[in-house]
């Protein structure tokens, strides 16, 4: 199904989330990559790429920028990125790619970028796959936003990702993908996009499952066929429905690097509606959204950041390590960001549980090293 013109016929805060995530990744991810290409030793081309396949118009109906247009003004803002930045934007449908390449036209300084967006009208399908499959792309920032599902695929992600400084970003219908796993009628792309063998399991599996468990094994294979592929990093970013109720969707982000992983679980964590103990959800609801102010209960039935305590002391017991080698080793695919671990190391060592190098009060810097006690058999078997 191509993407429906409804979908951009307002600016819902879901989108206006979306395409933040999406563009401040491109300005952080496009600075790291032109940071390793002024490197003495890099002689690849000093050029870097946008792609985004199913670009849409460039602006919603009620005149709010689409992510294009927010990528453009971050190269157009950075003097390095304006000499470097290859963009290219597709959409099948031609009223689409018109109305973008008029809002491009008319972005303030567009002119300054030295190489023009590109902007072409393609059914994204095989033939697409097979171009990226045979080429050594420049480092790329993929985006890949279809309306349903048709044309994301699998190999469609891997044809950009088997290149050095490559990363995905796209969208994942969850309702429409919910729906379309048991309909023969669409049998061919699920099994694109999850493989076939995961998603014959998943049709097996499904059926007697609650809605939280069917999402929760649904995404997880996902991740796994992603993986599968050779990226180690995969994290999702949910939305909820306007409701607040069901999920709608999830924002995917793809990376062979931990840099990028890092990057991204910060700029999601900031763009979460709640949080718990300063533990992002890693969601977007836009009913906990509007009542943010009403958030703050006195009673948490939630206590993440205590759960990491207890994790910690059981995952590292008997270790000595830096505050970095423990985040980096604890917190893939776990909600918790940077700040959590330098948060609870600190309650942990006010309660008298681990012993520490110097470091000043109220700080924990990632070279400060942490010394985890040697737990007895009975605690060993109460960690998680």
């Amino acid at each position: 199904m191509a993407k429906d013109q409804s979908f951009f016929e307002e600016s819902k805060d879901q989108s206006r989330v979306k395409s933040a995530i999406v563009a401040k990744y491109f300005d952080a991810w496009a600075q790291v990559m032109i940071g390793v290409q002024n490197r003495p030793w890099n002689t690849h081309p000093k050029r870097i790429a946008y792609i985004d396949l199913f670009a849409g118009p460039g602006r919603y109906t009620d005149g709010t920028q689409s992510t294009p247009l927010l990528v453009l003004e971050k190269a157009i803002g950075h003097d390095v990125m304006r000499e470097r930045l290859v963009a290219i934007f597709n959409d099948k449908d031609e009223a689409n790619t018109n109305s973008l390449q008029k809002a491009i036209n008319e972005l303030p300084g567009i002119d300054t970028l030295k190489h023009q967006p590109q902007v072409s009208t393609h059914e994204v399908g095989d033939e697409i796959v097979k171009m990226f499959e045979q080429m050594k792309l420049v480092p790329t920032l993929f985006f890949v936003d279809p309306w349903g599902y048709k044309g994301l695929s699998l190999r469609l992600v891997n044809s950009v990702l088997k290149d050095w400084g490559c990363d995905c970003i796209f969208f994942f219908n969850y309702n429409r993908i919910n729906m379309g796993l048991n309909n023969e009628a669409v049998r061919e792309h699920m099994n694109a996009l999850f493989g076939q063998e995961r998603a014959d399991d998943l049709r097996t599996r499904l059926e007697p499952l609650s809605p939280v468990e069917r999402e929760l094994l649904i995404v997880e294979k996902l991740c796994s066929a992603l993986r599968k592929l050779g990226p180690e990093y995969v994290l999702p970013f949910r939305f909820k429905d306007d409701r607040g109720g069901r999920t709608s969707h999830h924002l995917i982000f793809v990376s062979k690097g931990f840099k990028g992983y890092e990057i991204m679980k910060t700029i999601m964590a900031k763009e979460c509606s709640t949080e718990e103990q300063g533990v992002p959800s890693f969601e977007y609801n836009p009913v906990d959204a509007r009542l943010a102010a009403r958030q703050q209960l006195l009673f948490q039935l939630s206590r993440p950041l205590d759960d990491l305590g207890d994790m910690l002391l059981a995952e590292f017991a008997g270790q000595t390590l830096t505050m970095l080698r423990i985040y980096v080793q604890h917190n893939v695919d776990r909600p918790y960001i940077k700040r959590n671990y330098k948060d609870v190391l600190l309650k942990l060592e006010a309660e008298g549980k681990i012993s520490v190098s110097t470091h000043r009060k109220g700080t924990f810097a990632d070279t400060v090293q942490v010394t985890f006690p040697v737990l007895d058999n009975n605690e060993a078997n109460d960690g998680h």
